[in-house]
Order: structure tokens, then sequence, then C-alpha cells
């Protein structure tokens, strides 16, 4: 099959009605899932990325987080004050110490204030990145249909490292899991034994288990 990324000029639009008489048309679909891919994959990044600022900075012990990291402002600042004052020979009375660390306590009081506001606005990304995600793979789902799905009947049974060497590497191993699992779940093709649970994993951890399993993760065809 040529290359898809000879063609990735082409986007997701207009991704129904297509005529699938001709090879071109079908190298488009393929290029068109390519791209959605790619916006799946950035999607999930982003997601998961978003998710471990929310832990992070407001899961339960968010509030020891926020208290260490005003801790560490006042080093910097203290640090950054001696040496301003051994290398340029800068120095400051106390009362200036004193009103420069009310400020930094206060905008740091203001910032932990609207803590409510900035966890709402990290939860919008959150879902922002789902919805994207979701739609990404909606539209690589339509596509494959028309693409994928056929071959991997046509050519059934066939492994996961034999349809990845069939599309020239240019997928990631978990995209084409996640598309090839609709048609398991509709009983449209079988899948082997596998013990491995990828749907828990980040899409690049999940990538790195199946690189050592794609040989032996096998799809029949049911139809």
């Amino acid at each position: 099959m040529p290359s898809a990324l000879d063609h990735n000029d082409f986007i997701a639009t207009d991704i129904n009605n297509e005529n699938l008489d001709t090879d071109s048309q079908r190298i488009k679909l393929y290029a068109r899932l390519k791209e959605r891919e790619q916006c799946w994959w950035q999607s999930r990044q982003q997601l998961i990325e978003h998710q471990e600022q929310k832990v992070f900075w407001y899961g339960e012990n968010s509030l020891i987080m926020w208290l260490l990291w005003q801790l560490v402002g006042y080093v910097v600042v203290a640090t950054a004050l001696m040496l301003l004052n051994n290398m340029m020979n800068i120095s400051l009375t106390l009362w200036q110490y004193i009103a420069l660390f009310i400020l930094q306590t206060l905008f740091f009081v203001s910032i932990f204030a609207a803590k409510g506001r900035l966890a709402n606005k990290l939860q919008n990304d959150i879902d922002k990145d789902y919805l994207q995600g979701e739609q990404a793979l909606n539209e690589m789902i339509v596509l494959a249909e028309d693409s994928l799905y056929p071959d991997v009947h046509a050519k059934s049974p066939i492994s996961l490292k034999q349809l990845n060497d069939y599309l020239n590497g240019e997928f990631h191993l978990s995209s084409l899991h996640r598309l090839l699992q609709k048609e398991v779940d509709a009983g449209r093709l079988m899948l082997g034994q596998t013990s491995l649970e990828l749907g828990i994993l980040p899409l690049e951890l999940a990538d790195v288990e199946l690189i050592e399993h794609a040989d032996k993760i096998i799809y029949k065809s049911t139809l």
C-alpha cells in the first residue's frame, strides 16, 4: 500500500459518502485516518498531563504542596537578595526586607484564594481534551470502516505486528489496537487471548507494551 504520509494534506472532513472504487481514494482515507490519529494521540497526551496537574495541585494533599511551594518561594527570594548583595553591593533595610516578604505573602494569599477558579479552569481544559479526543476517535472509526477494517478482514487472521508492517509503521500500535477493539466489541473480529491491560496506561506505555507482544495479538474475522 502506498504511504499515507504522502497525502497528509487531506483532512478528516466530509468523511461520509466516499467513493471507494479507486486505490487513490483509499489512500486518501488512510491519510485522513493518520491525521485524525495524530489529533487523538495529542488530545490523549494533553488529557493525561492536565489530569496529573490537577492531582498535584488540587488533590487531597494539595494544601501541603501549596504551602511547600510558598516556602520554596521565600527561599528563592532570600537567595536572590543575598546574591544581589554580594555581587552588586545592593543592600536593603530591615523594613524593606519585611515589606518584600509581606508582598510575596499577599501574592500567595491572592493566588490561594483563587484556587477554586484555577481548579475549574483546569477541569475545563480536561473536559475539552476529552471531547477532542472522543471526536477524533469517532472520526477515526468512520474512516477505518472504509479503509482499515476491510483490509484486516481481507487479510485475516493477521497479527498486530503484521498489520503494522502492512501499514509501513505509520500508525501507533496503541491506535490500531484501539480501533480494532471496536470491531472486536461488535463481534466482527475475534482477538486472541491477551492479558494486557492497555486502557489504563498512558499511550506511550501502551505502545511499549504492544511492541513486545504485537506478534502474539492476532485478529480473526468472523465475517
